[in-house]
């Protein structure tokens, strides 16, 4: 995954045309566009295959199911083009395994804590253990929240030199520089860009933000 920018757009725009024109308006601005169920159900599957013209995309689809179907969902959005693909991990090691065995060369990303309040609850206490099984598992890299910066620390001291995504930047509440300054590779933004009546300029404006705290470490 490059690293030019730092910087992964959450596309979770439901309107077809409107995200096709976000997505081309920022593809340079950004390391990767990130889309998730409302996006692919608003439209079809084949937005992946279309978005990954313009920019490497993640199907963010949180994959959490017994080893065959992990194994399925994986090589369907492999085959479809997309360069990453989000999984979780609470439903076990060997289910884990077998999407990153089925990724080949598509990236997975495992999720260790959800960004948003609810996160406290169950995943939270266990990022670290899930931290753990990404590496064990061989993935490329993990989810850690902006939202709770602190969490990625803890994170970056388990998985060592994997990618660390951050995603709760922007309406969340989560702080681009904070979560670069704590160990994230990359941070994740939503509608602070594809909900701007500007997005290009909402995205040259956080790309600088990250810039700037990536100089001063």
């Amino acid at each position: 995954m490059k690293k030019n920018t730092r910087m992964v757009l959450a596309l979770d725009e439901t309107d077809e045309s409107r995200a096709l024109k976000i997505a081309d308006e920022v593809a340079d601005l950004v390391d990767a566009i990130k889309i998730n169920w409302p996006l692919v159900l608003s439209t079809s599957p084949e937005m992946i295959t279309r978005l990954s013209h313009l920019c490497p995309v993640i199907c963010d689809f949180k994959i959490a199911d017994i080893p065959n179907t992990d194994r399925l969902i994986v090589e369907q959005v492999r085959r479809r083009g997309a360069s990453g693909v989000i999984v979780h991990a609470f439903t076990g090691s060997d289910s884990l395994s077998a999407a990153v065995k089925a990724a080949e060369d598509l990236d997975v990303f495992v999720v260790t804590e959800m960004s948003h309040p609810g996160g406290r609850e169950f995943t939270a206490p266990l990022a670290e253990r899930f931290a753990g099984m990404a590496v064990e598992a061989g993935a490329a890299g993990v989810i850690a929240p902006a939202t709770r910066p602190e969490s990625i620390a803890r994170v970056r001291n388990i998985v060592g030199d994997l990618l660390i995504l951050t995603p709760g930047v922007g309406a969340q509440g989560g702080s681009a520089s904070d979560a670069i300054s704590m160990g994230a590779d990359h941070v994740i933004v939503g509608r602070s860009i594809y909900g701007s009546p500007m997005p290009r300029e909402a995205a040259e404006k956080l790309a600088k933000e990250i810039r700037q705290a990536a100089q001063a470490l």
